[in-house]
């Protein structure tokens, strides 16, 4: 039965429902199969999306994340026999998410290993002078990369990148890519436990050979047991029951009035901070020339022109006004109108009774506090979308960086005395279409 709420509604009143905490779940259950290829800030667990799937969706429908991140939600419509659709404008989460959603029969991603080892190890040990171009070509012209990887590092990450991209199998160089990505951390020296870009000139990277290989070895393992648990009739007609693409929320590749639900976590405010986390692998895969250019992909960047809009939303307006003008009150005012924007695309996509199930929090911004959860409630109910239910949840296994400076918003170390928790609880709002 629909939950009937008013249409001014106070978010905090709503009690915390337990049973979507997961708390029971260990990092076993949350990196099943291939949730576990690599870490992504901002990933809700596997468990959460599978019950609003499973809950508001029957098999062969169309679930659609339009933040499809490192493929979370595509990964688990598989799974549970329906059609998963996402996008995601960042190459690093596309690259991630196509990896991770893509069974691979295990003896072909084996077979590749074994030849990857033989000829890692035959060039590492000076026996070959396979790979060499492309440490010429691209990481010696790269300051950046020389900024966070010891030259020790960098030519052995060169000599592993170059062999993994003459792989002729799309889908086995897209999985061995995920791999080396999810090494760059320890090889460089980013401080390890740090959510911000900080160098730690004590540390001392991981040896780039050894951390590959048993990254690779890890994600065998999980492909396996993907292909295993899969259900059959999805393998054998899987170009029908996933597409995913490099693409704007704006713009998705449905027609109108065809999903049965959305099942999504968007971005936050400083969506741009991703921009940051993930310069590792965006700098050596070669997606980006400089950190800036990066960011101005993201939702709510104050780089984008764009003409003023009605955010569709008082609580918004009331926010903006707060924050003020200036860079940040651009981004702010930018961010809810793109939001708004990916909800009207949303609203287009989905069939009349279907489900638009946002995960978000709100935080707080220069002192103001960004109360996302009740401005996206109201841009959705102004756009045509009735509230069917919204669940207020605890958030003990959210893979997120945990603290924040409450002056700047930004991701914080731990250390830091100023520091809040960045995301307590989390509101489900689960929006119907009319």
């Amino acid at each position: 039965m629909r939950e009937v709420l008013e249409r001014e509604i106070n978010l905090t009143k709503i009690k915390v429902d337990k049973s979507w905490s997961f708390s029971y779940c260990t990092q076993s259950h949350t990196r099943y199969i291939t949730h576990g290829y690599h870490t992504y800030p901002a990933k809700f667990i596997p468990q959460l999306a599978a019950r609003l799937i499973k809950e508001l969706s029957q098999e062969d429908e169309i679930v659609v994340d339009p933040f499809m991140g490192s493929g979370t939600t595509v990964v688990e419509a598989l799974m549970l026999n329906r059609i998963g659709v996402g996008v995601d404008i960042n190459p690093v989460a596309y690259l991630i998410a196509k990896a991770k959603s893509m069974p691979i029969e295990p003896s072909l991603l084996k077979n590749e290993y074994a030849k990857i080892e033989t000829d890692l190890q035959a060039r590492m040990n000076g026996k070959s002078n396979l790979f060499a171009s492309y440490i010429r070509e691209v990481v010696l012209d790269n300051e950046r990369i020389d900024y966070w990887f010891p030259k020790k590092q960098k030519d052995r990450l060169g000599i592993i990148i170059g062999r993994i991209n003459d792989i002729g199998n799309d889908n086995v160089r897209d999985f061995y890519l995920v791999s080396f990505s999810q090494i760059l951390k320890s090889c460089s020296i980013w401080l390890q436990k740090s959510v911000k870009p900080t160098r730690d000139p004590n540390k001392i990277p991981s040896e780039p050979l050894d951390a590959f290989l048993r990254q690779a070895r890890s994600m065998l393992k999980r492909n396996e047991e993907f292909w295993n648990r899969l259900p059959l009739r999805v393998k054998q007609n899987f170009e029908s029951f996933r597409i995913v693409k490099l693409s704007d929320a704006r713009s998705l590749p449905l027609e109108d009035s065809s999903t049965t639900i959305v099942v999504t976590s968007p971005p936050y405010v400083t969506s741009y901070e991703y921009a940051d986390l993930h310069q590792l692998s965006a700098l050596w895969l070669q997606y980006c020339n400089s950190i800036p250019e990066f960011r101005k992909q993201f939702i709510g960047t104050a780089y984008a022109e764009r003409k003023d809009i009605a955010l569709q939303s008082c609580t918004a307006e009331s926010i903006c006004q707060d924050i003020g003008i200036g860079k940040k009150g651009k981004e702010v005012r930018n961010y809810f109108a793109d939001m708004l924007e990916c909800f009207q695309e949303m609203y287009r996509v989905l069939k009349i009774g279907g489900k638009a199930c946002i995960v978000i929090g709100n935080t707080e911004l220069q002192g103001t506090p960004i109360l996302n959860a009740e401005v996206f409630v109201e841009q959705m109910q102004n756009i045509g979308f009735d509230t069917y239910k919204i669940i207020n949840r605890e958030i003990p296994s959210k893979i997120l960086p945990q603290t924040r400076d409450p002056e700047s918003g930004k991701f914080t170390s731990s250390a830091n005395s100023k520091k809040v928790l960045a995301y307590p609880v989390e509101y489900i709002l689960i929006m119907e279409k009319l």
